[in-house]
């Protein structure tokens, strides 16, 4: 089943996607943080492949304080420094305490609705910009959200004062991270921070560098790259199926 959904929160209404199994019944609740290029069909197709092994899985809008879905147009160019800048321009307003606010709302609204499973642990995952975005969520909600996965998170680790690293102590969830190799090589202690604060705050968290992978390669319509394409299939398997197995762990 698969429905667009308004969700209200304090900025206003998100526009969203909502999809569960076929039939009546109650599944444990996900929410899906798109990458930059928000929410459409390539973010549609992995929440109805997760409502395949039994979850209802919500995918907002980041933009919606801006724009409806999908925000960037098809033709964006992270060359070109005017698509940057209207990239610039939808994530201003996505400051952690926004995103904070926003996923409480996104967590009121999936226990709202009939398909959930309340008593079941809450999961969430993000691509790129929404990996940092899953931290923010599952510091907000620390009784709600049991896990979370990042693949190829940006600014997971930066040296601001509300850097997603440090959020860490606030959390209860279990988590996996999945690097690109390009960008440990940007950041190669970025690892290692993370490392460090979840095993301060002693919750569990897998962290792997894909070697090989490009930033983006989980997600099969990334744009090519110096004419090269960035989704790597067998990279793309394994990081989904680590997805999966992270939520049975965590028995969400």
């Amino acid at each position: 089943m698969e429905a667009d959904v308004q969700v209200h929160t304090p900025s206003g209404v998100c526009d969203a996607a909502l999809i569960h199994p076929q039939g009546n019944g109650r599944w444990p609740a996900v929410i899906l943080f798109a990458d930059a290029f928000g929410l459409r069909p390539a973010m549609r197709d992995m929440a109805k492949r997760l409502a395949v092994g039994g979850f209802t899985v919500l995918i907002p809008n980041p933009y919606y304080r801006s724009t409806k879905a999908p925000g960037l147009d098809p033709g964006f160019d992270f060359t070109n420094p005017a698509d940057r800048a209207k990239l610039q321009a939808l994530r201003a307003p996505l400051t952690s305490d926004a995103v904070m606010q926003d996923a409480i709302a996104y967590a009121k609204f999936l226990d709202a609705h009939s398909s959930v499973d309340k008593k079941a642990k809450m999961g969430v995952f993000g691509y790129c910009m929404g990996g940092p975005m899953t931290m923010q969520a599952a510091a907000a909600l620390p009784e709600r959200i049991g896990a979370g996965a990042s693949f190829h998170g940006g600014g997971l680790v930066t040296d601001k004062p509300d850097s997603p690293h440090l959020l860490v102590p606030k959390m209860k969830a279990q988590y996996y991270f999945g690097v690109a190799a390009n960008d440990d090589e940007r950041q190669p202690d970025a690892k290692t921070k993370l490392d460090e604060a979840f095993r301060a705050a002693n919750l569990p968290a897998k962290i792997e560098v894909y070697e090989g992978t490009l930033h983006g390669w989980c997600v099969k319509d990334m744009p090519l790259q110096n004419g090269k394409p960035v989704y790597d299939e067998a990279g793309a398997e394994r990081a989904w199926n680590e997805l999966v197995a992270l939520y049975k762990r965590a028995h969400v």
